[in-house]
């Protein structure tokens, strides 16, 4: 059996510290375009909000992150969430320097990054509010959603915060109240998306083992998802790692570094963790 890049080596009662030997990093990951619910509390030290549950996680050094969760949170969803059972630097070894060096020189310098496992309800109504916006407005929307219907819960300090509502809960929300979450012309599409997903119109765990054409399919049936929801739906909430989005950097990199076509089956089937670094890569550069 293949080691674990991530191996527990201490715990308290509401403290676990890990040692992952693989590729992680926090702030890279923070600032990939697939989450919206981090926050940076200090140098070292991110608030996650991810579905019900909160995380507080500390960078120690060394490879070596303290996490404010019990020993059953970290195996039951943490440990699962960070993708941790996947190899990163296994799959970064695959790109060839000499064949394609851009690939090679954006692994390099967004090492780190992994696609988070996330819930794949809260993936469709994040990236259908994502359309035509900035990450700051993502955030304060999803923020402003999950305030409006959300479960009011505590993190390990006591600290609140508001998990992300189910579907009846977005469901029961007023045109006004949906409004007021700052979502524009989104408002009709998340509540449609909440309908479908209430009326089995749409069965996304059923989605997780689905082949993509037929995960494509059914999400772009939905009223306002198309294609590239659909992928980032696709590979950040039912973790199909092949995935591959395509918005306007990702339009601009293949344009301008693979004028031949990017040579998807080359990188299958990890082309949606390849994407991740050549998106992160080429925007960092671009606003340099």
């Amino acid at each position: 059996m293949a080691q674990s890049p991530a191996e527990m080596i201490g715990k308290r009662d509401r403290a676990v510290t890990v040692q992952i030997s693989d590729d992680f990093d926090l702030e890279k990951i923070a600032e990939s375009g697939q989450c919206f619910r981090w926050e940076q509390t200090d140098s070292d030290t991110w608030r996650i909000i991810a579905g019900k549950s909160c995380l507080r996680v500390t960078d120690l050094r060394g490879g070596h992150f303290e996490m404010d969760c019990t020993q059953e949170g970290y195996d039951s969803f943490w440990h699962d969430y960070f993708d941790l059972d996947e190899n990163y630097r296994n799959v970064r070894e695959r790109i060839d320097p000499g064949e394609d060096p851009f690939l090679w020189q954006a692994a390099e310098f967004e090492k780190g990054i992994r696609i988070l496992r996330q819930d794949p309800w809260e993936m469709l109504i994040t990236f259908i509010i994502s359309q035509n916006r900035n990450i700051p407005a993502i955030k304060r929307s999803v923020e402003l959603l999950a305030l409006s219907c959300g479960d009011l819960r505590h993190d390990s300090g006591g600290m609140p915060y508001y998990a992300f509502p189910e579907p009846e809960a977005v469901l029961a929300l007023s045109g006004d109240e949906l409004t007021e979450c700052r979502l524009g012309y989104r408002c009709r599409y998340v509540h449609e998306a909440a309908r479908a997903v209430l009326d089995g119109d749409i069965d996304l765990k059923g989605l997780l083992t689905a082949d993509e054409d037929t995960t494509i399919k059914a999400l772009t049936a939905l009223l306002g998802v198309g294609v590239k929801v659909a992928n980032c739906v696709s590979l950040f909430g039912l973790h199909h790692i092949n995935a591959f989005p395509i918005d306007v950097w990702v339009k601009r990199i293949l344009e301008d570094q693979y004028p031949d076509g990017y040579p998807y089956d080359r990188y299958a089937p990890y082309n949606g963790i390849y994407q991740q670094y050549m998106y992160a890569y080429y925007r960092h550069k671009q606003q340099a």
